[in-house]
C-alpha cells in the first residue's frame, strides 16, 4: 500500500477544495490517470495518478479542504505485495469502515449517502446557486452520482417547498456563517488590495450602438462558417488594442512605491467571466497583432474553459487591461474596481433603445451602451482617459475605420 501525496501545485498555493472525484474505492487506476479534481485559488485542476494500480482509500470526501503534502488517497501499487485488493464494485470490502469517512466504502454502497459530516455533495455552482435560494443541501436528496447534488434538484427541491403551508410556522432571525474558499477567496483578498492600494477615478460615455450591430450583423455569416460565434465583445477588444497604441499609458502599471512605470508592447486584454468556480478573468495575449477573427476565436475559447472550470494559470496571468461586461446580466451602470496591478479597466452596461435628438434636433430611437472607466490617478489623469475613451468610442461608432487599422 503506499499514500498519494497531494503535491506542490505551485503559485505558493498551500491547500485546494477537493471538488470531485473521478475514480472510486476499488477501482483501477493506470499511471497519469486523472484522479480526482481541485479547485485552487487560481483553478480547478485535475491531479494524476503517478502509478498504476487499485485505488483503496479516499481520504477526503467531496467539498472537504486538502493540505498541499498530505495524504490524498491510498492504493495498491502494480507490482508490489503478494495479493492485490480484492475490492470490486460488486463485492463489500473486508476493511474495517469508520463512519467519519462514507467513501471507505464500496462504489455500490455510496447511493444518496452523504458525508458523516452532513455536508452534500455539490459542485462550487451548486452550492453558490444554494445559497442563493436559501437551501440547506444536507436537506436535498442528490440525483447524481454518489448522491451529488445537481442543480436540477435544487428547482425540484425549491419547488416542493414553495407552497405555503399553515401548519408550519415563519422563522426568522437565523444565520448562516461559509468560510470563503478558492477563487472567491482569491478574488475578495485580490479586491481588498485594489480599492486600499490604487486611487481610482472613473469616467462614463455613452456609445452609440446602430453602425456596430450592423456591423455585427454582416460578419456573422462568414465568421460562423468558419466556425467562430461573432458576439460584441470581440469588437471592443479589438477596438481598445488600437486606441492602446496611441495612449500607452492606459496600457502601463506602476510599481508598488510608485517610482516607476512599466510599458508594455503586448495588449493582453481580460474579460471577467462568471464561471463555475467563481469570476475569473482570462485574457486574450497579443491582440494588437491579432484580426478580428483570431480575436473572436480565442475570445470563445477562453469563455468555454472559463465555464468548464477548466482555465490554466497561464490564461489568468499577464493581463495588461479588462473588460467587465454587466450588460449581459441587465446592468447598466457600474464603477469597476480595477485589476491591480493593472491601470484601467472598464465596464460595459447593456444596450437600450432610447430617444435622441439628431443634428436636426429631431428625435430619433438610439441603441445606446453606458460604459464606465475606472482608472489608477497615480499614473492617468482624468484628460488623458477621457481622450482614450473618446478614440475607443470612434473606432465602435465607425466600425469600418477600426476594420480599415486590423490586421
Amino acid at each position: 500500500m503506499q499514500d498519494f501525496i497531494l503535491p506542490d501545485i505551485g503559485e505558493g498555493i498551500v491547500e485546494c477544495e477537493v471538488v470531485k472525484w473521478l475514480v472510486a474505492q476499488g477501482e483501477t487506476i493506470t499511471e497519469d490517470q486523472a484522479v480526482v479534481e481541485v479547485m485552487t485559488d487560481k483553478a480547478l485542476v485535475e491531479i494524476p495518478a503517478k502509478y498504476s494500480g487499485v485505488v483503496t482509500k479516499l481520504y477526503y470526501v467531496e467539498g472537504d479542504i486538502a493540505k498541499v503534502h498530505s495524504p490524498l488517497f491510498e492504493m495498491q501499487i502494480d507490482g508490489e505485495g503478494e495479493q492485490q485488493p480484492t475490492v470490486v464494485a460488486n463485492e463489500p470490502s473486508n476493511e474495517v469502515k469508520t463512519t467519519d469517512n462514507p467513501l471507505d466504502s464500496s462504489p455500490n454502497d455510496l447511493g444518496n449517502i452523504k458525508p458523516a459530516s452532513g455536508k452534500a455533495l455539490a459542485s462550487p455552482a451548486v452550492r453558490r446557486l444554494a445559497r442563493e435560494l436559501e437551501i440547506d443541501l444536507s436537506q436535498v436528496n442528490g440525483s447524481g452520482e454518489k448522491g451529488r447534488v445537481l442543480k436540477e434538484d435544487l428547482s425540484g427541491f425549491s419547488s416542493s417547498t414553495s407552497q405555503p403551508s399553515a401548519t408550519v410556522p415563519n422563522v426568522s432571525g437565523g444565520t448562516r456563517v461559509e468560510p470563503i474558499r478558492g477563487i472567491q477567496a482569491a478574488m475578495a483578498k485580490h479586491m481588498m488590495h485594489s480599492v486600499f492600494t490604487v486611487p481610482h477615478f472613473s469616467v462614463s460615455e455613452e456609445i452609440e450602438m446602430d453602425s456596430l450591430i450592423l456591423a455585427r450583423e454582416q460578419l456573422k455569416p462568414s465568421f460562423e462558417k468558419e466556425g467562430v460565434k461573432l458576439s460584441f465583445m470581440p469588437f471592443f477588444i479589438k477596438a481598445m488594442s488600437l486606441a492602446l497604441q496611441q495612449f500607452p499609458v492606459i496600457n502601463s502599471q506602476v510599481n508598488a512605491d510608485c517610482s516607476e512605470v512599466t510599458y508594455f508592447d503586448d495588449h493582453n486584454i481580460g474579460v471577467a467571466v462568471d464561471s463555475k468556480v467563481g469570476l475569473v478573468v482570462p485574457n486574450i495575449k497579443g491582440v494588437q497583432n491579432l484580426s478580428l477573427f483570431d480575436v473572436a476565436k480565442r475570445s470563445n475559447e477562453l469563455v468555454d474553459l472559463a465555464r468548464q472550470g477548466k482555465l490554466s494559470n497561464s490564461d489568468l496571468k499577464g493581463g495588461t487591461i479588462s473588460i467587465s461586461n454587466i450588460g449581459v446580466l441587465g446592468g447598466t451602470v457600474a464603477t469597476p474596481v480595477i485589476n491591480a496591478p493593472e491601470s484601467a479597466i472598464v465596464a460595459l452596461g447593456k444596450i437600450q433603445r432610447l430617444p435622441r435628438f439628431d443634428e436636426n434636433d429631431v428625435v430619433k430611437a438610439v441603441n445606446i451602451m453606458h460604459v464606465s472607466w475606472s482608472g489608477d490617478h497615480r499614473i492617468i489623469d482624468g484628460a488623458t482617459m477621457v481622450r482614450f475613451n473618446n478614440l475607443w468610442k470612434s473606432y465602435l461608432e465607425n466600425p469600418l475605420t477600426m476594420l480599415a487599422n486590423t490586421r
